[in-house]
């Protein structure tokens, strides 16, 4: 059974142990068998409305023993973080257990004046202003924290707006992107194996795929599925898809074969999906143009995006003529390339884009060779025998695909 599988559980609250103000069938009864297993219990929300002591008064209420140390919560662990960092004022967009939170660490909640960071939680009262106000802040130069990205929670009486509704008006109008304290992302659960002395027998059981299934399994943890209505997605490489899928907590107790193990795939879990350019240029010596990108240091074909309202062929003649000042015509199609593991890019910024790639073989017609300096450093054709070391990895192939004599493109 799936109890004797880990030493430690990390269980969330909201849609696993209770919803609203009820507990859930059979979850204080499996917490309890799960003690006197010896088994280690950390309770992981999302939910940055209380203090750590206040959910744990929940539970008992609910009839639910536990201990303050077992929950992590993301404003106890925002304020852990801001106070490694030495961060000292923040403007807080939360309630007042959350502002608590940040006073126990030492760091003062501001309402007026500077700022060094901006912490948004949740509070059906916050105001317009507040969020302007965080703008600011942040545009002048505070950091910007976000405890959870959730967009909504489940209420008694249905879904309601979290956190996540109000990071990303914040986002959208800043244009920055948030340090994000919660599930899926590692700070939770780096607290939690901290706690746990990073035991490999650990499992996170949750009710949603978006934050603890794909949380869990980006920090190499299994996850099991609390699961009422069937939800599926179509690649066996999806983080979101659970070990296991239960639809109680009740049911860790039960003989059951339907398990799969959990394996990283190889590639980071992308924010999105986009269309991307990339080709293939020779010149009258037979060498071929190669960029070097400012943002990895890395050398590789010349490739960008696509813009709205663009076909794919005229975006890479707009990328080439930007990036290396070369006119050119698309001779070809060499290969449409999806691949994962080699179309995941991770920026600096923490963003991770999945490229769906379409390469073209490309011919000169003008212009003058140049480094725009902006997305490449410097930009040179090299014998196709002799090319850079620190080379991207997938480029060799999509060269070799567009020196092919087929005539067919391929599809990787």
């Amino acid at each position: 059974m799936l109890a004797e599988r880990y030493d430690v559980f990390l269980i969330d609250l909201d849609g696993v142990m209770y919803v609203g103000d009820e507990l859930l069938p059979g979850s204080g009864e499996a917490v309890e068998a799960l003690r006197r297993m010896g088994k280690q219990i950390y309770f992981l929300t999302n939910d940055p409305r209380y203090l750590r002591r206040e959910f744990c008064e929940k539970l008992l209420r609910l009839g639910v023993s536990s201990q303050e140390e077992e929950f992590i919560t993301p404003g106890w662990t925002a304020a852990h973080y801001l106070a490694q960092h030495s961060i000292r004022r923040v403007q807080v967009i939360g309630t007042a257990s959350l502002r608590a939170e940040f006073a126990n660490q030492g760091i003062q909640a501001v309402t007026t004046g500077e700022c060094q960071a901006v912490v948004v939680g949740y509070d059906e009262c916050t105001t317009l202003a507040e969020v302007e106000q965080a703008v600011r802040q942040i545009e002048n130069g505070a950091w910007f924290i976000a405890t959870n990205s959730d967009l909504s929670f489940p209420g008694k009486d249905g879904r309601q707006l979290a956190t996540g509704a109000i990071v990303q008006a914040i986002q959208a109008a800043c244009r920055r992107i948030p340090v994000i304290i919660g599930k899926p992302y590692p700070p939770m659960f780096q607290q939690a194996l901290y706690k746990t002395g990073n035991s490999s027998r650990t499992v996170m059981i949750g009710d949603s795929p978006d934050t603890d299934i794909l949380g869990a399994h980006q920090c190499g943890l299994d996850a099991i599925l609390v699961e009422r209505i069937a939800c599926r997605y179509p690649a066996a490489n999806d983080y979101r898809l659970p070990n296991a899928r239960i639809t109680t907590l009740l049911e860790l107790f039960q003989h059951s074969s339907d398990f799969r193990e959990w394996r990283n795939p190889g590639f980071p879990w992308p924010d999105t999906i986009e269309p991307g350019v990339t080709a293939v240029i020779l010149n009258s010596q037979g060498e071929v143009l190669l960029v070097e990108r400012v943002d990895n240091g890395l050398w590789g074909l010349p490739s960008g995006h696509v813009e709205k309202a663009e076909t794919v062929t005229q975006a890479i003649v707009r990328e080439i003529c930007e990036e290396t000042g070369l006119a050119v015509a698309v001779e070809k199609l060499v290969g449409v390339y999806s691949e994962p593991a080699t179309q995941v890019f991770s920026y600096p910024s923490g963003k991770r884009t999945h490229f769906i790639t379409l390469c073209f073989r490309c011919t000169i017609t003008g212009g003058h060779l140049r480094a725009d300096k902006n997305e490449i450093s410097r930009a040179a054709f090299f014998a196709v025998d002799e090319l850079p070391a620190n080379l991207l990895p997938m480029h060799p192939q999509w060269l070799n695909d567009a020196l092919d004599k087929a005539a067919a493109a391929v599809i990787r």
